[in-house]
C-alpha cells in the first residue's frame, strides 16, 4: 500500500482496534479465503490485490496487537461489602425521605414559576438509611487500592488515552461502575527524536568514513542496523532504512528509522597525523568563495541552521 494514503489495517480485516491475536488470526483467514487468487478466476488482477492487502494488514496487526503489559496501583472508591453500597447498617435498611417524599428534589412556588432544587436531605436520592454502616459510615463505599493490568499497544505517544471499561468509581447506591481513562505520557528517549512513525538520531563519522565510505552498526528499535556510507558522503547527509521505526497504533504500518550524519573534524592531532593531513590537503584543492545561493552546498547548510 501506498505509502501517501494507507489505508486502516483493522478496516481491511474488519476488526475493532481492541482485537485480540485470536480474533485478528480468524478474520485473516475469512479474508484470505474469500479473495484467494484461485478461487477469484473471473478476477484474478483484484483477487491479488485484495489478498496482498489482507497479508499485509495480518502481518502488522499480529506483531502490533502483542505490544507490552504493564500494572498500574491506584486508589479508588470501592462497594462497601457489608451494606453492599446501601450505606445502611446490616438489616435496618433505608426509608423514604420524609423531606421531599421519597421524590429527591423540593419544589418552590415563586409567583407564576414553580422552582425544584435536588433535596438536601437525602442529595437527591428519595432514600435516607434509619441507621449508617459502621464500616463505610453510611457512604456505601470505601477507598481501597487496586491493581489493574493495563496492555499498552505499540506505538502510542503522549497524551493518548486508553479506556478500562468497568475500573472506574462505582455508581451511587450501588450502581454500576464508571470507566477508567490513563493518559499516557511517553519517556524520551536519550538519542532517537520522535517525529509521527519515523524516528531520527545523530550518527558521528570520521573525515575518512566519510570521504572514502562504510558500513556502520547503528542502533535501531529491535538490536543494531546496518547501515552503508557511501563515498564522498557530506555532513548533515540523512540516510533511510524503511519500514523499521515505530508501529502506527491506528494500522498503517511501521514509520522509517533516518540518521543524519555529522562529520566530525578533529581537534587534536598527533605529529604524524598532522603530516598526513598536510600531505593531503597539498593534493586537495577548493576554493573558499562563497557558495552560489543555487548550489546544494548552500542548501544544505541552509537545512542546518533552519
Amino acid at each position: 500500500m501506498a505509502k501517501g494514503n494507507p489505508r486502516d489495517y483493522y478496516e481491511v480485516l474488519s476488526v475493532s482496534r481492541t482485537a485480540a491475536v485470536e480474533e485478528i488470526k480468524s478474520a485473516y483467514r475469512k479474508s484470505a479465503l474469500k479473495w484467494h487468487p484461485d478461487r477469484n478466476p473471473a478476477n484474478k488482477s483484484e483477487a491479488e490485490a485484495k489478498f496482498r492487502e489482507c497479508t499485509e494488514a495480518y502481518s502488522v496487526l499480529s506483531e502490533a496487537s502483542a505490544g507490552v503489559t504493564t500494572k498500574i496501583k491506584l486508589p479508588r472508591q470501592e462497594f462497601c461489602e457489608a451494606c453492599k453500597g446501601t450505606g445502611a447498617k446490616k438489616g435496618t435498611g433505608v426509608v423514604s425521605c420524609q423531606s421531599c417524599g421519597g421524590r429527591g428534589q423540593l419544589a418552590y412556588q415563586q409567583g407564576f414559576f414553580t422552582i425544584t432544587r435536588t433535596c438536601p436531605a437525602c442529595q437527591g436520592a428519595g432514600q435516607i438509611v434509619k441507621e449508617r454502616c459502621p464500616e463505610c459510615r453510611g457512604q456505601g463505599r470505601l477507598e481501597r487500592e487496586k491493581t489493574i493490568e493495563l496492555r499498552i499497544p505499540p506505538g502510542v505517544d503522549t497524551g493518548t488515552r486508553m479506556r478500562v471499561a468497568g475500573e472506574g468509581e462505582p455508581g451511587p447506591n450501588g450502581g454500576t461502575p464508571g470507566d477508567l481513562y490513563v493518559v499516557l505520557e511517553v519517556k524520551e528517549h536519550p538519542f532517537f527524536e520522535r517525529r509521527g512513525a519515523d524516528l531520527y538520531c545523530t550518527i558521528p563519522i570520521s573525515i575518512a568514513q566519510a570521504t572514502l565510505g562504510t558500513e556502520l552498526q547503528v542502533p535501531g528499535l529491535n538490536g543494531e542496523e546496518k547501515l552503508k556510507i557511501p563515498e564522498g558522503t557530506q555532513s548533515g547527509a540523512v540516510f533511510r532504512i524503511k519500514g523499521k521505526g515505530l508501529a502506527d497504533p491506528h494500522g498503517g504500518g511501521r514509520g522509517d528509522l533516518y540518521y543524519h550524519v555529522r562529520v566530525l573534524t578533529p581537534t587534536k592531532l598527533t605529529r604524524d597525523q598532522r603530516k598526513l593531513i598536510e600531505q593531503l590537503g597539498v593534493t586537495l584543492k577548493v576554493e573558499n568563495k562563497p557558495a552560489d545561493r543555487n548550489s546544494s552546498i548552500f542548501d544544505k547548510v541552509k537545512d542546518i541552521f533552519g
